[in-house]
């Protein structure tokens, strides 16, 4: 098929993420993709910025993970979890609880972030019933937060950014504290938790969880906050019976330059949430753990068992893997690669605070960040990029980078200066 007539098709007959049928936003025809190089069905090549949503943090058709799943699909490529089992599932369940604090051995995957989102807050709904706690059915947040697009995933997702606003009415309405505001690099201030803190002991006869991102917001407002903010939380947590939950699905697997960011707090919560990065991009898998104390809850609640259960849940293709790229990460020098990514980004991305649209820039570990005081042009800004043979997709008032860890001094320089000079254009 040509470019154009796939172009033609899509723009039909196709739906994109946050799009319209028959758009005239550009849609770029994906040939293959190599390393850390998109190439386009035009022969155009582009450096990738974007990992695909942060999760290609390999590169594309790592021969590793290629195999892995040549070699499982010759085997099986899909059971039903219900009453069976198999080897890439208790493979990978082994590597993960190698992987997370020791309190957290009970694994529940799932087939997308947002899924695991959902089973996690329904866990916490379940744990309180097993306490007689019947009431404790709502959950507590921060604005910035972004969870997914699911209906409980939104519902603890920021209720004010705009991407989920119009679905307020079929949403559970949950509570939400101010979004950190003391950054990471900051003196911690003991004041910015005393708005959470009062929102705590105030609700908690009917908040079953807090869930939060920790230390980096995603997708809600690319924010990086102060670790004590967690330690903090965990403390009201215990002493207020809640359960805490992190959503590690953007930030997992060393993107911000621990293996999971609630590593820079020192903190565990009851029950982790993981997705994208841990399959190394190639299939959608996510993971949901627990404590024991969790697990145990669950059986001696008046369902007796977890009320959920994915059809797709455990996939061995996606469990084998997952369980080769983690492995991938483990046997490389990944802390140093991306350690390395945060130093080039500080210094390239720098120049784009002399500008009057820029309102801030921030780095940490492989995720670099403009943001500007307006909204941007996302489809103009995309055009520009690929132009210039990068492929960086913006949105709202957020120019961001959170390329593969493979990825050269070079390429990534390139997309720095790509997003330096498209900040005249907002």
């Amino acid at each position: 098929m040509t470019p154009e007539t796939i172009q033609n098709f899509d723009k039909r007959h196709l739906w994109h993420p946050y799009a319209v049928l028959d758009s005239d936003d550009p849609v770029f025809v994906v040939e293959s993709a190599e390393g850390c190089r998109i190439k386009l069905k035009d022969g155009r090549q582009l450096i990738d910025g974007m990992a695909s949503w942060w999760s290609v943090i390999h590169g594309y058709s790592h021969p590793a993970l290629n195999e892995a799943i040549k070699d499982q699909v010759d085997q099986i490529s899909h059971v039903m979890f219900g009453g069976l089992t198999h080897e890439p599932a208790v493979r990978l369940g082994q590597a993960l609880i190698d992987i997370t604090p020791q309190s957290l051995r009970s694994i529940f995957y799932v087939d997308s972030g947002s899924v695991a989102v959902e089973a996690a807050l329904k866990m916490a709904v379940q744990y309180h019933q097993a306490k007689g706690h019947i009431k404790k059915t709502k959950f507590l947040t921060v604005l910035g937060g972004y969870h997914g697009d699911t209906c409980g995933a939104m519902s603890v997702s920021d209720p004010e950014n705009g991407m989920h606003s119009m679905f307020q009415g079929i949403l559970n309405r949950n509570i939400h504290a101010p979004r950190p505001k003391c950054r990471f690099h900051e003196n911690w201030d003991r004041l910015d938790f005393e708005a959470m803190e009062n929102l705590v002991e105030v609700h908690e006869h009917e908040v079953a969880a807090v869930i939060i991102e920790p230390i980096a917001q995603g997708a809600g407002g690319m924010w990086f906050y102060h670790p004590e903010y967690l330690q903090c939380l965990r403390r009201i947590c215990d002493r207020h019976g809640l359960l805490l939950i992190f959503d590690e699905i953007a930030t997992g697997f060393g993107r911000t330059g621990e293996f999971f960011a609630m590593q820079h707090a020192g903190v565990v919560p009851d029950i982790l949430c993981f997705g994208k990065a841990l399959t190394g991009g190639m299939m959608s898998m996510a993971a949901v753990m627990t404590t024991g104390d969790v697990a145990q809850a669950i059986h001696e609640s008046p369902a007796g068992v977890f009320m959920h259960g994915p059809t797709f849940m455990a996939n061995p293709l996606a469990c084998a893997v997952a369980g080769v790229s983690i492995n991938l990460l483990l046997q490389s020098n990944w802390q140093q690669r991306v350690h390395t990514i945060e130093k080039i980004m500080r210094v390239g991305l720098e120049p784009a605070r002399q500008s009057s649209a820029v309102l801030d820039v921030r780095v940490l570990g492989a995720i670099g960040v403009i943001e500007t005081h307006n909204p941007i042009d996302q489809a103009e800004l995309c055009r520009i990029f690929v132009e210039r043979g990068v492929w960086i997709r913006p949105f709202n008032r957020f120019i961001y980078i959170m390329p593969p860890y493979i990825i050269e001094e070079e390429d990534l320089n390139r997309l720095c200066h790509a997003m330096v000079e498209s900040v005249e254009r907002c």
